[in-house]
Parts: structure tokens; C-alpha cells; sequence
């Protein structure tokens, strides 16, 4: 069984940065493609940015693209995602997912995942 565990979330002034972090367990974890995805209140969940299994392919939403970076350390198990010039806008339920890579394009579909995280609340003050 594979647990994700967001955390990282938090209040933060519109104009800010911070900073996500997800870990997974296993030793499969270098297998994985991870995604994060977010909730805004009352909207439906969403794609935000994606990484393969190596680290070296990257996408993300249109909406982020500009400002945030998703990266991966599999030495400590872990994706971050930094987001900068936080929008009120971005306020949302940040989760994490993992799949396992299909050596494929990178999905950007809910269901493409199999393991999520119980999400990491984001606040952004205007």
C-alpha cells in the first residue's frame, strides 16, 4: 500500500510564495509519476502540475505554468511544488497523487492516479 502525505499549506499574503511537499511511501517511489491537484471552494478538483518518475519531464496547468516549479528528491521520497505570486485565486485544498509510470506522456486526469494524499489547505489573503 502506498500512503501520500501532503503538508506545507498554510495562510499566505497575495504576492507570496510557498512551498508543498509530498512524500510517499514504498520503495517504488522512483516508479511513480506524481501529480498535484487542487479543490478551490465550491469548484471541482483540478489539474495542477505534474513529474515523471526521473524528474526530467515537467507540465503543468496554464494557470500556474508562469510561476511555479514542481521538482522531486527520491532520496527523501518527496515532490514539491512552489508556487509564487500567490492569487487569492489559489486558495484551494492542495493534493498530491502517484501512479505508476507508464513511460508514457504525463497524465493530467484524476482517474490516471491510484494513490492521493488527504490534501494540504492553501489560504491566500488579499
Amino acid at each position: 500500500q502506498v500512503q501520500v502525505i501532503e503538508s506545507g499549506g498554510g495562510l499566505v499574503q497575495a504576492g507570496g510564495s510557498l512551498r508543498l511537499s509530498c512524500t510517499a511511501s514504498g520503495r517504488t517511489f522512483s516508479r511513480f509519476d506524481m501529480g498535484w491537484f487542487r479543490q478551490g471552494p465550491g469548484k471541482d478538483r483540478r489539474f495542477v502540475a505534474a513529474i515523471d518518475w526521473s524528474g526530467g519531464d515537467t507540465y503543468y496547468a496554464d494557470f500556474v505554468r508562469e510561476r511555479s516549479t514542481i521538482s522531486r528528491e527520491s532520496a527523501k521520497n518527496t515532490v514539491y511544488l512552489e508556487i509564487n505570486n500567490l492569487k487569492p485565486e489559489d486558495t484551494a485544498v492542495y493534493f498530491c497523487a502517484a501512479r505508476l509510470s507508464s513511460l508514457a506522456a504525463l497524465k493530467i486526469e484524476e482517474y490516471e492516479y491510484d494513490h492521493w494524499g488527504q490534501g494540504t489547505q492553501v489560504t491566500v489573503s488579499s
